[in-house]
């Protein structure tokens, strides 16, 4: 007996935007309709970023053991790949073990007697991962003017700092303490202290303990925590 399987996902910055899983799910069911299918189960892959290939993935990798007769729809190839050599090693496999693939709005992409649809699936294939790299860009611009703005990406804060607010309304102030210290630390090892005797100089002076391993970190210039 063949299957009929909807997958959808949704990665963080998909659920930022708005990609539900149940509009996914509705383009599915509504692709199954319209082939006079019925859906046997569908997957659904929630906070997986699309550059995990597809049977790497909690939900995903259920599809590695399709049969011959089987079916896999999805809204939008985006959804099941980001990466166009994942996309097309997969869809090669399935094609040659017998799997049907339908794209809702777009139809069966195994469809043989369709001259295009090969070359319109290696199309979307590197679409889906020219979108994939401008999300990635997108995201890391986004954490950048964070960070220049003063806001805070997560976990504790940098020594010589403080958060301010929670989540993503969360930033970072100068400590007026730990700033002072961190004066310290930079005019000791300037005047030949060694970490360990500036980890005793900071005791003494500030009545604060940073280790000496945070001292090296300071003076280095490298990222540092309050707890370090």
């Amino acid at each position: 007996m063949s299957n009929v399987y909807g997958y959808t996902r949704v990665s963080t910055e998909d659920q930022v935007e708005g990609t539900s899983l149940d509009d996914q799910a509705r383009r599915v069911t509504g692709a199954a309709m319209s082939y006079g299918l019925e859906l046997t189960h569908i997957y659904r892959e929630e906070g997986v970023s699309g550059g995990v290939s597809l049977f790497n993935r909690p939900e995903g990798c259920k599809l590695a053991f399709l049969r011959e007769g089987d079916t896999v729809i999805i809204s939008k190839l985006d959804r099941m790949f980001r990466d166009a050599r994942d996309a097309l090693n997969v869809i090669d496999d399935w094609s040659e073990l017998g799997v049907r693939l339908i794209i809702a709005d777009f139809g069966d992409v195994m469809d043989k007697s369709n001259p295009f649809a090969r070359f319109m699936i290696e199309i979307l294939a590197v679409f889906s991962g020219e979108e994939r790299r401008r999300i990635k860009e997108r995201t890391l611009a986004g954490r950048r003017a964070k960070r220049e703005a003063g806001g805070h990406l997560g976990g504790n804060a940098p020594f010589g700092f403080r958060k301010i607010g929670s989540g993503r309304g969360a930033r970072l102030e100068p400590d007026p303490e730990q700033q002072d210290a961190i004066t310290t630390i930079k005019v000791a090892r300037l005047k030949g202290y060694s970490f360990r005797d500036i980890e005793r100089i900071v005791q003494k002076r500030h009545g604060m303990y940073v280790s000496h391993v945070t001292v090296r970190r300071i003076i280095n210039g490298e990222g540092i925590h309050a707890n370090g």
